[in-house]
């Protein structure tokens, strides 16, 4: 499942956010919430020439060995400098890696990669856990399910998740690993949450970007593109998980989801995804741009 920021899972005593139930109202205010400046101290991180993202303090002294800091009007920190795309700059990420992680700045360890993306494209990879305390982009691909009746499949996420345990989320959803194209993470994604295959999403909209977020998180700085597609799925399909990281899936009406968005029982991101969807059935305005 995509989500990248640790919240506590509401109680009888947690606020509602009072967006209320409109969708392109709450839309408009939830997208705007996500739109955030980096941690003080946070400066431009510079990769193989390239500008990539945003090091925190933390970080800028656990790469000092192997970067260069910019002082001056315009501070900067620099990695691979001077460095082509390839074996060697990846080994440095992977060396960088391993040093946030010794400095702590790291949220545990997945191992897996995740393309480093600059201002040209895509520079090198780096382990996972690294992006957010180096301000990186990451992609996550979203699905919403509906049924024929109008409903919309939602999944829970496990209690077992480091990050937003037991909150609401799409029916599917998860990062793009380093290499892949964005319709091959969906189909992956489908597969393991929700034990969908291509057959089942014969008839899915295309990827589109609903939004990029940019917000400060304990471990650095979450800067994402969250990727969606729709789809109705046939009345006989009942989507399953199959990799742990679900405890529950059901299909809802929409005005219990908008209740539930409201009272802040989604991710960020899922309820973006839905609402976005929503809103654009009713007719509303569409998502800013079709994914590349």
């Amino acid at each position: 499942m995509a989500s990248t920021t640790m919240r506590a899972m509401p109680t009888s005593d947690t606020p509602f956010r009072h967006f209320g139930t409109d969708p392109a109202r709450t839309y408009e205010a939830l997208a705007a919430s996500v739109q955030q400046p980096p941690h003080e101290g946070s400066v431009p991180l510079w990769i193989a020439g390239s500008r990539c993202g945003w090091a925190t303090p933390a970080a800028q002294r656990a790469l000092a060995p192997i970067g260069q800091a910019q002082a001056g009007p315009a501070p900067a920190f620099h990695l691979g400098a001077g460095l082509s795309p390839g074996e060697e700059l990846n080994a440095l990420l992977a060396r960088a890696a391993l040093l946030l992680r010794d400095a702590g700045c790291l949220r545990g360890w997945r191992n897996e990669l995740l393309d480093v993306f600059g201002e040209s494209g895509c520079v090198g990879a780096i382990e996972r856990a690294a992006m957010r305390p180096l301000g990186l982009l990451t992609r996550a691909v979203h699905l919403n399910g509906w049924t024929p009746d109008g409903r919309l499949w939602i999944a829970r996420r496990s209690l077992t998740k480091s990050t937003d345990p037991g909150m609401w989320d799409t029916l599917v959803g998860g990062l793009v690993g380093a290499g892949e194209a964005l319709d091959e993470a969906l189909l992956r994604e489908c597969d393991e949450e929700a034990g969908l295959d291509a057959g089942h999403l014969a008839r899915r909209a295309p990827l589109r970007t609903i939004v990029r977020i940019h917000r400060r998180i304990p471990e650095g700085y979450q800067v994402e593109d969250v990727i969606a597609a729709d789809c109705v799925l046939a009345a006989d399909v009942q989507p399953a998980n199959r990799d742990g990281e679900v405890m529950e899936i059901r299909a809802a009406a929409v005005d219990d989801v908008l209740r539930m968005i409201d009272a802040g029982e989604f991710t960020d991101e899922a309820a973006l995804v839905i609402l976005d969807d929503v809103r654009r059935r009713a007719g509303g305005r569409a998502g800013p741009t079709a994914a590349a």
